[in-house]
C-alpha cells in the first residue's frame, strides 16, 4: 500500500471563524463526528513526492479527505435499502435522494433475503441487487454497500437466514467457527462476485464496502475479523476501502464504544482496515482520538479526519453515537411513533457539513419490512422482547409512501444546498394517492379447518414441542397439538414461547369438535391460563427474530416443556402453518390458496349455525374484491381489528395489529395493483377486539376496516371519519362493506 500524507492540518486555519483556538478543536471535533469512514486501503506516506497523479477511476482517502478521481470529494450520502421498497419504485425514491442532495446511497445486504432456503439463492425482484446498484450508477450516485453477513438494520435476525438456527449442534454465530465460516464463505463466495464488477475501480458506483456491523458490542473474536477481511478481499482486491466498525455497547442505558475494551475486543490492529471509535456527546474526544491511534498502522490515525469519527445526538432518553446521521428512529408495536423535530435535525446536519465534514443520513428512505422480516429487540433479558412495526418509516425526510412535501425534506434540502458542489434538481410532487371505494368482506375459511381436513401440512410428531426452524418452517404460525385426561380445570404454563402463543381447547365427544378459544400467553408476559376439555391447541406466531444484542440467537415456536397442573405434557403434533414471504412466489402457498382463491357462498341458515359454533377468536380468513381502473398508491387501515396479516393479490404486505398501536394502516404501493379485479385477502389471528364483545355478529359476512390514502401519510393514525369509533358506530349491526376513500 503505498501513499502519502499531504500536510499536517493547521488546526487554526480549519476552526470555524470567531471562536477561540480552544474552543474551536472541541467545536471541529463534533462537526467531524457524522463521518464516512476510512480504511487503510487508502495510501499514506512521507512524502509528497511519493503521490501518485493517476487517480482517475480511484475513490482514496488521504490527507485527511475523500478524494474522487483525484479531486476532494464530501460525502453527503443517505440510506435507502432496495429490500424495503418496491423495485418498481427504486428510481423513484432514488429521484427523491438526488433531489434531497445526496450524492451516495448507501444499503444494507441482507443474506436471509436472497438464500431463504440453504442452497436457494435469490437475486430476483426485490432481491435483484444488482440492478439497484446499476440503478445508483445510472443516477450518477455512488454506494457504501454494507456486506454483512450481520447487518442489524431493524430486520429478521439481523439478516441472517433462519435456516442457521435449524442447525445441529447449534452454531456459535459471528464467529470463526469452521461450520460457520463454511456458510458465510459460501455466501459470499455468491454476493461478492456479483457486487465485483460494481465497484468503483472497475466502473461501477460502490466506493467502500463494510464487513459485518456493531461486533464490538457483541464479541471479541478477532480470528473471525481476519477471516472476513481475507475473504473480502479475495473477492474485492486490494482496492477497496473495506470499514470496520466496534459500535457500540450499551452500559446503563449508554453507548460506552470509545472504550478500550470496546475496540480491543471489535477491531484489527493495522492496516487491513480502517478501525474507528465512537464517543457519546459530552465526553472529551482527545483521549479516545489518542486510544484510537493504537489500533491503526503509524500515521494513519489522523485526529482531526473529516472521516474517522461518530457523532452523537439524544433522542429520548438515550445518547445514540453513530456514523450515520439519524433522520428519526424505529419504533416498537406498543409504543408512541418515535420522531425527531425538523429543524433540530437541519441544525445539526449543517454543524457537521459546514466543518467540511462527511455525512450519511439513516434513514434518507425508510420504506416498508414487508413480508414477515421485520426485526425485534429485547432489553435486559429475553422476556423482554419488542418486535418492530411493518412500516420503517422512521420519520425520515422521504416518507413511507414517498412524500416528499414535509419539513424535514424541506429543512435538510436547504441545509444541503448549502454545501453540495452542484446543483440540486428538482424536486418531484408527491405521487398521487387514491381511494377505491368501499369492499365487501367474506370469511372464507377458518385456519384449523384448513389444517385438518386439507392435508396441505404434514404433521411432525415429538414427545415434547422442538422449535419452529427444526421442522422446517422458517417463518409464519405453527401449530402444537397434544391430549390430556379432561379434569374440572387445568392450568397451563409454557415457560418458553416465541413469541405470542394462542391456546385453543376442543373435547371430541361435544357437540361441535370446534376449538374453544382458551387464552394467550406472550413471551412479554407469560402467564399460565386456564384449561377444560381433553386437548390443547396452541397456535404460536413467530413475530421477528431478535436483530441486536446477545439474544441474537432468536429460535421461534415453543422451546420448553409444557405443563399441565405442574407436570409435564407429552406427545405432541406439530402441524406447519406457513405463508408466503416477501422473496417467494406468490402462488406457492397451498394454505393461502385454499383458503383465498375462492370466496365461501353459504346461505344465511349456515351463517346462523356457524354463529353458534364457532369461537369468535377462531383464527379465520377473510378477503374482498375490488375494481382499479388507475393504479395509485393507497393504505389500508385495520382500525378496530385485533391481530393478523394482510394480501394483496396475493402480495405480503405486512403485519397488523392496530388493537396494540400504535401502526393502524398498511402501505400498498400502486405496482402490487392490478387494472381491473383486485384481490385484498388477510388472516386474522385474534379477529375481534376484545372491546366488541359478544355484541359483534359473527353471522354478517362483512367486517369493517378501511383502505384509504392520504397524502400525510397515514400509517399510524387514520382519518377520524375512519376510526373505529365510527366505523363502528353500532356494534351490534356492523357494516357490510369497508371503506376506500382519499383524503
Amino acid at each position: 500500500m503505498a501513499a502519502v500524507v499531504r500536510g499536517k492540518a493547521n488546526l487554526s486555519a480549519m476552526a470555524p471563524k470567531g471562536i477561540p483556538v480552544s474552543t474551536r478543536l472541541t467545536a471541529f471535533a463534533f462537526l467531524l463526528a457524522c463521518v464516512a469512514l476510512p480504511s487503510l486501503s487508502s495510501s499514506f506516506s512521507s512524502s509528497d513526492d511519493d503521490y501518485d497523479l493517476d487517480h482517475s477511476g480511484k475513490f482514496e482517502i488521504d490527507d485527511d479527505m475523500f478524494w474522487k478521481d483525484g479531486e476532494p470529494f464530501q460525502i453527503i450520502g443517505g440510506d435507502v435499502h432496495y429490500f424495503r421498497v418496491h423495485p418498481e419504485y427504486w428510481e423513484d425514491r432514488l429521484l427523491r435522494a438526488k433531489a434531497l442532495g445526496l450524492n451516495t446511497i448507501q444499503t444494507y445486504v441482507p443474506w436471509n433475503l436472497h438464500e431463504p432456503i440453504k442452497g436457494h439463492l435469490v437475486f430476483e425482484g426485490i432481491a435483484n441487487i444488482v440492478s439497484f446498484l446499476e440503478l445508483c450508477q445510472k443516477l450518477d450516485l455512488l454506494v457504501m454497500l454494507r456486506a454483512g453477513p450481520y447487518i442489524c438494520a431493524e430486520w429478521d435476525f439481523g439478516g441472517f437466514p433462519a435456516w442457521l438456527l435449524s442447525t445441529e449442534p447449534a452454531l456459535k454465530l459471528r464467529s470463526s467457527e469452521p461450520d460457520f465460516l463454511e456458510l458465510v464463505e459460501g455466501w459470499w463466495g455468491v454476493l461478492l462476485p456479483k457486487v465485483a464488477p460494481l465497484l468503483y475501480e472497475n466502473g461501477g458506483p460502490i466506493i467502500m464496502v463494510q464487513i459485518e456491523n456493531e461486533f464490538g458490542s457483541y464479541g471479541d473474536d478477532k480470528a473471525y475479523l481476519h477471516h472476513l477481511v481475507t475473504v473480502a478481499r479475495r473477492h474485492l482486491g486490494e482496492n477497496i476501502i473495506l470499514i470496520l466498525l466496534p459500535e457500540e455497547k450499551y452500559s446503563s442505558g449508554q453507548r460506552d464504544g470509545g472504550s478500550r475494551e470496546n475496540l480491543e475486543k471489535g477491531t484489527i490492529r493495522g492496516d487491513s482496515v480502517f478501525s474507528a471509535v465512537d464517543f457519546s456527546t459530552g465526553d472529551e474526544p482527545w483521549p479516545i482520538f489518542e486510544l484510537q491511534k493504537e489500533f491503526n498502522a503509524p500515521g494513519k490515525s489522523p485526529p482531526l479526519s473529516a472521516s474517522l469519527f461518530f457523532c452523537a445526538v439524544k433522542i429520548a432518553h438515550r445518547v445514540y453515537s453513530f456514523r450515520e446521521f439519524y433522520t428519526g428512529w424505529l419504533t416498537h408495536w406498543g409504543e408512541n411513533i418515535a420522531n425527531t423535530d425538523a429543524t433540530f435535525t437541519a441544525t445539526a446536519l449543517e454543524q457537521i457539513l459546514s466543518g467540511n465534514a462527511s455525512a450519511v443520513l439513516y434513514m434518507a428512505h425508510g420504506g416498508t419490512n414487508f413480508g414477515f422480516y421485520n426485526g425485534a429487540n429485547t432489553g435486559g433479558n429475553e422476556s423482554e422482547y419488542k418486535p418492530d412495526l411493518t412500516s420503517y418509516d422512521y420519520d425520515a425526510p422521504i416518507r413511507e409512501s414517498g412524500d416528499v412535501d414535509n419539513d424535514k425534506f424541506k429543512a435538510l434540502r436547504r441545509v444541503i444546498k448549502k454545501y453540495s458542489a452542484t446543483s440540486l434538481p428538482s424536486v418531484p410532487p408527491n405521487n398521487e394517492m387514491t381511494g377505491y371505494g368501499r369492499i365487501q368482506l367474506e370469511k372464507t375459511a377458518f385456519l384449523f379447518d384448513i389444517l385438518f381436513t386439507k392435508g396441505h401440512t404434514r404433521m411432525i410428531k415429538s414427545e415434547n414441542p422442538v422449535s419452529m426452524e427444526a421442522t422446517g418452517q422458517m417463518f409464519g404460525f405453527i401449530l402444537y397439538v397434544a391430549e390430556y385426561i379432561s379434569k374440572n380445570k387445568s392450568v397451563l404454563s409454557i415457560p418458553m414461547v416465541n413469541d405470542r402463543a394462542q391456546v385453543f381447547v376442543t373435547c371430541p365427544s361435544g357437540n361441535t369438535g370446534r376449538p374453544r378459544y382458551a387464552g394467550i400467553i406472550e413471551r412479554w408476559s407469560n402467564k399460565p391460563i386456564d384449561l377444560h376439555y381433553t386437548k390443547c391447541h396452541s397456535k404460536v406466531e413467530n413475530m421477528g427474530r431478535v436483530n441486536y444484542g446477545p439474544y441474537l440467537f432468536d429460535r421461534k415456536g415453543i422451546l420448553s416443556a409444557v405443563y399441565l397442573d405442574g407436570n409435564p405434557l407429552l406427545n405432541w403434533k406439530m402441524l406447519r402453518v406457513p405463508f408466503h414471504n416477501l422473496n417467494e412466489a406468490q402462488k406457492s402457498n397451498p394454505i393461502f390458496r385454499d383458503a383465498c382463491s375462492n370466496f365461501i357462498r353459504i346461505s344465511a341458515h349456515e351463517k346462523m349455525k356457524d354463529a353458534h359454533e364457532v369461537s369468535p377468536k377462531e383464527p379465520a380468513f377473510y378477503a374482498g374484491r375490488f375494481v382499479v381502473d388507475n393504479k395509485k398508491d393507497t393504505f389500508i387501515s385495520f382500525s378496530g381489528w385485533g391481530k393478523g396479516i394482510a394480501f394483496v393479490n396475493e402480495f405480503n404486505i405486512g403485519r397488523f395489529w392496530p388493537s396494540n398501536g400504535p401502526q393502524c394502516c398498511l402501505f400498498v404501493p400502486a405496482p402490487i395493483l392490478r387494472d381491473g379485479e383486485n384481490v385484498l385477502a388477510y388472516h386474522c389471528q385474534d379477529c375481534l377486539d376484545v372491546s366488541f364483545g359478544s355484541c359483534f355478529d359473527p353471522d354478517t359476512a362483512a367486517v369493517a376496516a378501511a383502505v384509504m390514502a392520504t397524502a400525510a401519510a397515514p400509517i399510524f393514525t387514520p382519518p377520524a371519519a375512519l376510526a373505529a369509533p365510527a366505523i363502528f358506530a353500532n356494534a351490534a349491526t356492523p357494516p357490510t362493506s369497508i371503506a376506500l376513500k382519499a383524503t
